[in-house]
Protein backbone atom coordinates (compact mmCIF):
# COMPACT_ATOMS: atom_id res chain seq x y z
CA UNK A 1 0.00 0.00 0.00
CA UNK A 2 3.20 2.44 0.81
CA UNK A 3 4.27 1.55 -2.32
CA UNK A 4 1.37 2.38 -4.83
CA UNK A 5 0.68 5.65 -2.57
CA UNK A 6 4.24 6.61 -3.38
CA UNK A 7 3.74 5.82 -6.92
CA UNK A 8 0.80 8.06 -7.14
CA UNK A 9 2.52 10.46 -5.36
CA UNK A 10 5.72 10.40 -7.71
CA UNK A 11 3.46 10.79 -10.87
CA UNK A 12 1.58 13.68 -9.14
CA UNK A 13 5.35 15.55 -8.17
CA UNK A 14 6.38 14.59 -11.56
CA UNK A 15 3.54 16.69 -13.40
CA UNK A 16 3.88 19.29 -11.62
CA UNK A 17 7.56 19.75 -12.11
CA UNK A 18 6.60 19.68 -15.74
CA UNK A 19 6.00 22.81 -15.38
CA UNK A 20 7.83 23.80 -12.31
CA UNK A 21 11.10 22.52 -13.56
CA UNK A 22 12.69 19.21 -12.35
CA UNK A 23 13.18 19.90 -8.43
CA UNK A 24 10.32 18.87 -6.98
CA UNK A 25 10.56 15.47 -8.79
CA UNK A 26 14.40 14.85 -7.99
CA UNK A 27 14.11 15.70 -4.63
CA UNK A 28 10.90 12.84 -4.21
CA UNK A 29 13.37 10.49 -6.15
CA UNK A 30 16.15 11.40 -3.77
CA UNK A 31 14.55 11.16 -0.82
CA UNK A 32 12.99 7.79 -1.66
CA UNK A 33 16.25 6.07 -2.67
CA UNK A 34 17.23 6.46 1.04
CA UNK A 35 14.49 3.78 2.01
CA UNK A 36 11.20 3.66 3.37
CA UNK A 37 11.35 5.14 5.99
CA UNK A 38 9.10 8.39 6.57
CA UNK A 39 11.38 11.90 7.39
CA UNK A 40 10.82 12.84 10.57
CA UNK A 41 7.68 14.78 11.64
CA UNK A 42 8.18 18.72 11.00
CA UNK A 43 11.12 18.01 8.68
CA UNK A 44 11.16 20.76 6.06
CA UNK A 45 10.07 20.08 2.52
CA UNK A 46 13.22 20.31 0.39
CA UNK A 47 12.84 24.03 -1.51
CA UNK A 48 12.48 23.27 -4.88
CA UNK A 49 15.04 25.60 -7.22
CA UNK A 50 13.23 28.69 -8.52
CA UNK A 51 12.60 27.66 -12.55
CA UNK A 52 13.48 30.30 -15.73
CA UNK A 53 10.34 32.27 -16.38
CA UNK A 54 8.54 30.54 -19.39
CA UNK A 55 10.26 26.83 -18.54
CA UNK A 56 7.93 24.22 -19.86
CA UNK A 57 5.07 26.43 -19.78
CA UNK A 58 2.49 25.85 -22.52
CA UNK A 59 2.63 27.90 -25.50
CA UNK A 60 -1.24 27.69 -27.04
CA UNK A 61 -4.66 27.96 -25.28
CA UNK A 62 -5.05 24.37 -26.31
CA UNK A 63 -1.56 23.15 -24.37
CA UNK A 64 -2.41 25.60 -21.51
CA UNK A 65 -6.23 23.95 -20.97
CA UNK A 66 -4.84 20.57 -21.24
CA UNK A 67 -2.06 21.21 -19.03
CA UNK A 68 -4.43 22.81 -16.28
CA UNK A 69 -6.97 20.05 -16.44
CA UNK A 70 -4.61 17.34 -16.05
CA UNK A 71 -3.02 19.53 -13.06
CA UNK A 72 -6.33 20.03 -11.66
CA UNK A 73 -7.00 16.25 -11.49
CA UNK A 74 -4.00 15.05 -9.91
CA UNK A 75 -5.10 18.55 -7.34
CA UNK A 76 -8.46 16.47 -6.60
CA UNK A 77 -6.77 13.17 -6.16
CA UNK A 78 -3.98 14.46 -3.89
CA UNK A 79 -2.42 11.72 -1.44
CA UNK A 80 -1.78 14.81 1.28
CA UNK A 81 -0.97 18.25 1.61
CA UNK A 82 2.23 18.35 1.05
CA UNK A 83 1.49 17.00 -3.02
CA UNK A 84 -0.90 18.83 -3.08
CA UNK A 85 1.06 22.12 -2.41
CA UNK A 86 3.59 20.68 -4.93
CA UNK A 87 0.70 20.56 -7.66
CA UNK A 88 -0.62 23.69 -6.94
CA UNK A 89 2.78 25.71 -7.30
CA UNK A 90 2.52 24.18 -10.89
CA UNK A 91 -1.20 25.53 -11.40
CA UNK A 92 -0.25 29.01 -10.11
CA UNK A 93 2.41 28.97 -12.45
CA UNK A 94 0.49 28.33 -15.11
CA UNK A 95 -2.28 30.86 -14.42
CA UNK A 96 0.10 34.01 -14.37
CA UNK A 97 1.51 32.75 -17.62
CA UNK A 98 -0.64 35.00 -20.06
CA UNK A 99 1.95 34.30 -23.42
CA UNK A 100 2.08 37.74 -23.48
CA UNK A 101 5.07 39.15 -22.43
CA UNK A 102 3.37 42.80 -22.21
CA UNK A 103 0.47 41.16 -20.62
CA UNK A 104 3.27 39.46 -18.04
CA UNK A 105 5.14 42.60 -17.43
CA UNK A 106 1.70 44.48 -16.37
CA UNK A 107 0.89 41.84 -13.76
CA UNK A 108 4.12 41.91 -12.73
CA UNK A 109 3.89 45.63 -11.94
CA UNK A 110 0.58 45.24 -10.91
CA UNK A 111 1.57 42.58 -7.79
CA UNK A 112 4.45 45.00 -7.21
CA UNK A 113 1.86 47.71 -6.44
CA UNK A 114 0.16 46.16 -4.09
CA UNK A 115 2.93 44.90 -2.37
CA UNK A 116 3.87 48.46 -2.43
CA UNK A 117 0.37 49.45 -0.62
CA UNK A 118 -0.74 51.17 -3.48
CA UNK A 119 -3.98 49.73 -5.05
CA UNK A 120 -5.22 52.35 -7.37
CA UNK A 121 -1.96 52.22 -9.44
CA UNK A 122 -3.03 48.09 -9.45
CA UNK A 123 -6.39 48.58 -10.40
CA UNK A 124 -4.95 50.55 -13.48
CA UNK A 125 -2.63 48.17 -14.33
CA UNK A 126 -5.30 45.64 -14.60
CA UNK A 127 -7.50 46.89 -16.29
CA UNK A 128 -4.80 47.71 -18.60
CA UNK A 129 -4.42 43.74 -18.56
CA UNK A 130 -7.91 43.00 -18.99
CA UNK A 131 -8.32 45.65 -22.30
CA UNK A 132 -5.33 43.47 -23.72
CA UNK A 133 -6.27 39.95 -22.59
CA UNK A 134 -9.90 39.87 -21.53
CA UNK A 135 -9.81 36.27 -21.13
CA UNK A 136 -6.94 36.18 -18.36
CA UNK A 137 -8.34 34.84 -15.80
CA UNK A 138 -6.12 35.44 -13.37
CA UNK A 139 -6.44 39.38 -14.19
CA UNK A 140 -10.09 39.46 -13.43
CA UNK A 141 -8.85 37.10 -10.21
CA UNK A 142 -6.71 39.66 -8.99
CA UNK A 143 -8.48 42.79 -10.00
CA UNK A 144 -11.43 41.46 -7.79
CA UNK A 145 -8.95 41.10 -4.77
CA UNK A 146 -7.95 44.88 -5.32
CA UNK A 147 -11.89 45.96 -5.02
CA UNK A 148 -12.03 43.52 -2.41
CA UNK A 149 -9.70 45.63 -0.34
CA UNK A 150 -11.17 49.11 -1.85
CA UNK A 151 -13.99 47.80 -0.33
CA UNK A 152 -15.89 47.51 -3.77
CA UNK A 153 -17.80 44.22 -3.09
CA UNK A 154 -20.21 44.34 -5.59
CA UNK A 155 -17.77 45.28 -8.51
CA UNK A 156 -15.29 42.03 -6.48
CA UNK A 157 -18.36 39.76 -7.30
CA UNK A 158 -18.47 40.65 -10.27
CA UNK A 159 -14.89 39.47 -11.38
CA UNK A 160 -14.72 36.60 -9.17
CA UNK A 161 -17.71 35.54 -11.07
CA UNK A 162 -15.86 35.99 -14.69
CA UNK A 163 -12.89 34.27 -13.34
CA UNK A 164 -15.14 31.51 -12.64
CA UNK A 165 -17.28 31.91 -15.79
CA UNK A 166 -13.56 31.47 -17.58
CA UNK A 167 -11.96 28.76 -15.30
CA UNK A 168 -14.78 27.01 -12.81
CA UNK A 169 -12.11 25.26 -10.92
CA UNK A 170 -9.79 28.63 -9.71
CA UNK A 171 -9.65 27.86 -6.00
CA UNK A 172 -8.27 31.33 -5.23
CA UNK A 173 -11.59 32.54 -7.06
CA UNK A 174 -13.76 30.35 -5.11
CA UNK A 175 -12.27 30.89 -1.78
CA UNK A 176 -12.07 34.33 -2.55
CA UNK A 177 -16.30 34.20 -3.83
CA UNK A 178 -16.96 32.37 -0.48
CA UNK A 179 -15.62 34.24 1.69
CA UNK A 180 -17.12 37.21 0.53
CA UNK A 181 -20.34 35.38 0.13
CA UNK A 182 -20.22 34.21 3.97
CA UNK A 183 -19.48 37.92 4.83
CA UNK A 184 -22.47 39.42 3.21
CA UNK A 185 -24.49 36.70 5.11
CA UNK A 186 -25.20 34.28 2.18
CA UNK A 187 -24.87 31.02 3.63
CA UNK A 188 -26.22 29.02 1.31
CA UNK A 189 -24.66 29.75 -1.85
CA UNK A 190 -20.95 30.58 0.67
CA UNK A 191 -21.45 26.72 1.70
CA UNK A 192 -21.96 26.25 -1.93
CA UNK A 193 -18.94 27.61 -3.10
CA UNK A 194 -16.73 26.00 -0.60
CA UNK A 195 -17.64 22.45 -1.22
CA UNK A 196 -16.86 23.32 -4.57
CA UNK A 197 -13.32 24.36 -3.57
CA UNK A 198 -13.02 21.22 -1.41
CA UNK A 199 -14.03 19.51 -4.90
CA UNK A 200 -11.28 21.17 -6.97
CA UNK A 201 -8.63 21.43 -3.83
CA UNK A 202 -9.05 19.17 -1.09
CA UNK A 203 -6.71 20.19 1.61
CA UNK A 204 -7.35 24.34 0.99
CA UNK A 205 -6.79 25.84 4.44
CA UNK A 206 -10.29 26.63 6.19
CA UNK A 207 -12.43 25.43 3.97
CA UNK A 208 -13.51 22.05 5.66
CA UNK A 209 -13.95 23.91 8.93
CA UNK A 210 -16.06 26.80 6.85
CA UNK A 211 -17.87 23.83 5.49
CA UNK A 212 -19.21 22.19 8.96
CA UNK A 213 -19.73 25.27 10.60
CA UNK A 214 -21.91 26.51 7.60
CA UNK A 215 -23.99 23.64 7.56
CA UNK A 216 -24.23 23.75 11.34
CA UNK A 217 -25.69 27.42 10.55
CA UNK A 218 -27.50 26.55 7.62
CA UNK A 219 -29.65 23.87 9.65
CA UNK A 220 -28.99 23.39 12.77
CA UNK A 221 -27.77 20.05 12.36
CA UNK A 222 -25.51 19.62 9.16
CA UNK A 223 -26.73 18.86 5.70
Amino acid sequence: MLGVRFHRSIVALAAAAAVLGGALFNAAVAQDSKGPESPPQGAPAPKAKKPHRGSNLPKTPAEREKTLGDLYALLATAEDEEVAKAIGDAIERVWLHSGSATVDLLMERSMKAMSDKDPDLALKLLDAVLDLAPDFTEAWNRRAYVHFVQKDTERALGDLRRALALDPNHYKALDGLAQILRELGQKKPALKAFRQLLEVHPYWSGAQQAVEELEREVDGQGI
